[in-house]
């Protein structure tokens, strides 16, 4: 097991997640439709393929890797989840500039340098029943850790709990705020979307 994230267990974590989106777009675009558009499968596992393509080439340099990572889902025009999820991953690239590795217990800070770049691009909120509230969940749960699997599992214990939380309250950003107290009861997609990408690292945190 890696004794730091580098660029060969982020290739291998981004594996694990391409697959795993593949086998959960239905469920994705289910969740979706109740709330949205119903594309949220179809975007991720467009993204997916679309990080399959670079991951031969990502750089030993962990900022590189991630710019690459990020420039790829800004393909998906139109997508405001793909949109987010390179804005998160531009923003870790900014924090990791000149590293081939960060230590685990850097990780609970990237998520938070991520959360607070989506949050600007988005005008999200915390509260607001959206992927940042499952980004903030996985950020407390991860500080101070060192040991990947620990890591992870905390991670997704937390993201789990945070939704479980949340399905109680109203949606208040993006398409689903039109539906207004009908969300309550309904888990926000891209909150649950990230709990799959969580998922498939938990697998195995290392390379």
């Amino acid at each position: 097991m890696s004794a730091a994230l580098t660029t060969t267990v982020l290739s291998g974590a981004l594996r694990r997640i391409i697959e795993k989106l593949e086998a959960c777009a239905d469920e994705l675009n289910s969740l979706d439709a109740q709330l949205g558009d119903g594309d949220l499968g179809v975007t991720l596992v467009r993204g997916g393929r679309a990080l399959a393509a670079e991951l031969p080439n990502l750089p030993e340099d962990l900022a590189l890797a991630l710019q690459s990572c990020a420039q790829a889902l800004t393909k998906l025009s139109g997508s405001t989840y793909g949109t987010l999820l390179a804005t998160g991953l531009m923003g870790a690239a900014k924090a990791t500039k000149g590293h081939t590795e960060v230590p685990w217990t850097e990780v609970s800070v990237l998520l938070g340098t991520a959360l607070q770049a989506m949050a600007r691009r988005s005008g999200a909120q915390l509260g607001d029943k959206t992927i940042l509230d499952a980004l903030e969940s996985a950020r407390a749960a991860t500080l101070g850790l060192e040991d990947p699997a620990a890591l992870v599992t905390a991670a997704d214990r937390a993201v789990a709990e945070s939704i479980e939380r949340f399905r109680k309250r109203p949606s208040r950003q993006g398409r689903a705020r039109i539906f207004g107290e009908m969300t309550i009861g309904r888990d926000d997609p891209g909150m649950v979307g990230f709990k799959r990408i969580i998922e498939a690292i938990k697998q195995n945190p290392g390379p």
